[in-house]
């Protein structure tokens, strides 16, 4: 609202009759100041409710839980490069430079600037087909060539990753569609996989202990398979075993798989507790 009035308020002091209209006729800078307020103005504006209107539409037709962060993240960045472009015309108009044949007469350094910035509008692109694809989405579990993490921002240049022990990854957007790429979140359902190593004086009972550990995704059932959790030795050492518990997860639950490996963890923490007082 701001934005309107103050586009107002120029648009009569441009083209109204008032008190400066003399003034203003015969001031050129004041003339291009005013013209390239009212563009930038003008351009802002239609952007920003243009924006509005999108997301707006977007999410009263959207079901809240298949709501995309990508697709907002997607059109603010189209915001963001087109205010960019606006903010420029504005300047040109500014010095009372014509945009159309300002344009046509760096014809040939253009192309010079587009070949030396080809990796980088290629990331942009790469960037912009990612935020409105369903393929990769914020929260996801992906691995990158030897980088494994969750997608904790998607910008027009990197794919920004968490790795599982807290380090920040920056991949760029042109890696992820040059090298295969494992989304570990996009199934119906995901295996969620606990290993942990037992030692023999534990008395392990792997029948028990399987049990145990199912007991504990109870109060996650609506959104854990507990009927597919499962118990497997993976390797057996002189004095103990490896082993993996494993249950599939509902896609897209994060904070639910979070809370059900605090819990299983305990779990067998307690266990092994309980078996050395034994």
């Amino acid at each position: 609202m701001i934005k309107l009035v103050l586009l107002i308020a120029l648009e009569y002091l441009y083209e109204g009759n008032s008190f400066f209209t003399n003034y203003i006729s015969d001031n050129v800078l004041i003339q291009a100041t005013l013209r390239s307020l009212i563009f930038l103005l003008s351009g802002n504006l239609i952007i920003s409710l243009g924006r509005i209107a999108i997301l707006k539409f977007y999410l009263q037709k959207t079901d809240d839980h298949k709501v995309q962060p990508n697709f907002v993240i997607g059109i603010g960045r189209i915001s963001s490069i087109l205010n960019v472009n606006i903010l420029l015309i504005s300047v040109m108009l500014l010095f009372n430079i014509k945009p159309l044949e300002f344009l046509t007469s760096i014809t040939i350094v253009a192309a010079a600037i587009a070949l030396l910035t080809k990796e980088y509008i290629t990331n942009i692109v790469n960037g912009l087909i990612i935020m409105f694809s369903e393929q990769l989405e914020i929260g996801d579990k992906i691995a990158v060539g030897k980088n494994t993490g969750f997608i904790r921002d998607i910008t027009l240049v990197n794919l920004v990753l968490k790795g599982e022990t807290g380090e920040i990854i920056l991949v760029p957007n042109n890696l992820i569609f040059s090298s295969e790429v494992v989304n570990y979140s996009k199934n119906n359902s995901h295996q969620v996989i606990i290993d942990s190593e037992i030692p023999f004086h534990s008395n392990v009972q792997l029948e028990e202990l399987e049990s145990c550990l199912s007991k504990e995704l109870i109060p996650f059932e609506d959104r854990i398979f507990v009927d597919g959790a499962q118990l497997n030795v993976l390797e057996r050492k002189p004095e103990s075993l490896v082993v993996r518990f494993q249950f599939p997860i509902k896609t897209g639950e994060k904070e639910i798989e979070k809370n059900a490996k605090n819990a299983i963890n305990q779990a067998i923490i307690n266990w092994s507790h309980e078996r050395r007082k034994a």
